[in-house]
């Protein structure tokens, strides 16, 4: 059973509006591009874990997708974790090509493709500390008992290769491609006969949901970019111009000549991802176009929105429906 299902990660969703939002020929494009297409061959790698985890009994497992938990003064995320009443199983996913290999004498993973070398963090490492991180989790919050805890480095592509040097040294029990997953599952399951009961895995999932932080950052500071360098304006949902005109209650294209009452929700996605939920009747008519203080509070009243203060000084915060937009590049 998922309890925590999978979303685009929101890291991706503020780098696409960044992008959006930057006049094409700014100079950190590049930079911001290759990022984005990093975390979204991530996402995909991730996503493709779908399809071996159906294979299992759900009544049985519970997965979490996801997660990010204290430990101590700071936090460490989760990509996938399972739960059943026999053990927790940490999955860190890796989406990469060419042939792998796993350097366990100096602790790092060497990709060579196309003839070319290329050196990444061993992800052998990132798993194990995960694996320390939620065994603490566990003895702070539930019990010293808590549950035995395993790991795997899942490889998402079944073209990819694995070797390990020296090559003598055996990690099939540590890192696997994914349509091997279920089976090593099993295995685990068969290696285990203690159980905790119904009561506390329901109290560990409790917590563990309970527990569970975003991490809220600023794109704009990530990138070193100033806010005067975002295109302000709604977008035309059809050629893309920007900006478009507010014209009687609605808005028009003065390309393509469409009208839209609805282009304003995009904009406003794209100022609570890049500036934060947080908005004023002055901040909401600079950044789309509106010149009438009457029509902003409008808008904003039709919205429904949470307010805080009154007169000059009331804010509104952004909550909006979840972005549905599918992202076309690297998936």
């Amino acid at each position: 059973m998922i309890l925590k299902e999978r979303k685009i990660p929101l890291l991706i969703l503020k780098t696409e509006a960044l992008l959006r939002r930057l006049p094409a020929h700014h100079p950190k494009i590049p930079i911001i591009n290759e990022e984005l297409n990093k975390r979204l061959a991530g996402y995909k790698g991730e996503a493709s874990l779908d399809f071996p985890l159906d294979f299992l009994d759900s009544k049985e497992y519970i997965i979490l997708h996801d997660l990010r938990l204290p430990d101590s003064d700071r936090f460490f995320q989760i990509d996938t974790l399972i739960l059943t009443k026999k053990f927790a199983l940490i999955l860190e996913v890796k989406n990469i090509t060419g042939i792998l290999h796993f350097d366990t004498v100096y602790n790092q993973l060497i990709r060579i493709k196309n003839g070319k070398e290329q050196v990444f963090p061993c992800p052998l490492i990132q798993v194990n500390r995960q694996a320390s991180q939620l065994r603490r989790w566990f003895n702070a919050n539930v019990s010293k008992e808590g549950l035995p805890v395993n790991s795997f480095v899942v490889i998402s592509n079944p073209h990819t290769g694995i070797k390990v040097i020296p090559p003598h040294i055996d990690l099939s029990h540590k890192i696997i491609h994914r349509n091997t997953l279920p089976i090593k599952i099993e295995q685990i399951e068969k290696s285990i006969n203690r159980e905790i009961s119904e009561k506390l895995l329901k109290k560990i999932i409790r917590l563990l949901k309970k527990q569970n932080t975003e991490l809220e950052s600023s794109i704009l500071s990530r990138f070193q970019i100033n806010q005067s360098e975002i295109l302000t304006g709604v977008f035309c949902p059809a050629c893309s111009f920007l900006p478009l005109e507010r014209v009687s209650r609605t808005w028009r294209c003065p390309r393509c000549k469409i009208t839209s009452k609805e282009a304003h929700m995009k904009a406003l996605h794209d100022y609570s991802l890049l500036l934060g939920a947080a908005i004023t009747n002055r901040e909401l008519r600079n950044f789309l176009h509106i010149s009438s203080s009457y029509t902003a509070t409008r808008l904003l009243q039709s919205l429904n929105l949470p307010e805080t203060g009154a007169y000059k000084n009331k804010t509104y915060t952004l909550i909006l429906p979840e972005e549905t937009t599918v992202i076309k590049r690297g998936i």
